[in-house]
């Protein structure tokens, strides 16, 4: 979106694994990227817990599909992640949705008030996650996957979804 609010980043995310990483810790530690036009891969590799280095450093990475798959990947995670302190800076693993409506001020006139709509929260478990497993997530189907008339009136999806000529969805 073209806001960018606290409250919404913590609120929209696709996250392997989210916590106080300290990627200048160590020479190693690299976040980087790679964008091939059907995936999109971030990995962080050789990344140390702020102020808890010695725990050992983790690397893990999410690639996202142009088909909606997404996957999680985790190679060394070098302490469970439930021990993993929130007290600096939230830990999660999974994915969030949201949007922001600005609405007029009741208090304050021609001033808005930014409302924060959480809509969708996939938490993963984060006792699962451990060195060299993986997480998948597959989109479901929705209306908006048919492309004619015909294809939406008969799907079997149970949306209650009707064809718009107009738009042609």
């Amino acid at each position: 979106g073209d806001v960018i609010h606290r409250m919404l980043t913590a609120t929209q995310y696709v996250a392997p694994l989210m916590a106080n990483f300290n990627p200048s810790y160590s020479r190693n530690s690299t976040i980087q990227y790679l964008d091939n036009g059907t995936v999109f891969v971030v990995q962080w590799d050789k990344v140390y817990l702020q102020g808890k280095e010695d725990m050992g450093s983790f690397t893990f990475q999410a690639a996202l599909h142009s088909s909606g798959k997404i996957v999680f990947g985790y190679k060394e995670v070098p302490v469970p992640v439930l021990q993993i302190s929130a007290t600096q800076h939230p830990v999660k693993a999974g994915l969030s949705d949201a949007f922001m409506i600005l609405n007029p001020s009741p208090d304050v006139p021609e001033s808005h008030r930014r409302t924060i709509y959480e809509y969708h929260r996939v938490e993963l478990d984060t006792s699962r996650i451990t060195n060299m497993s993986a997480v998948e997530f597959t989109p479901l189907p929705t209306c908006l996957q048919h492309q004619s008339c015909d294809v939406c009136v008969t799907s079997e999806l149970t949306f209650n979804c009707s064809w718009c000529h107009v738009l042609q969805r």
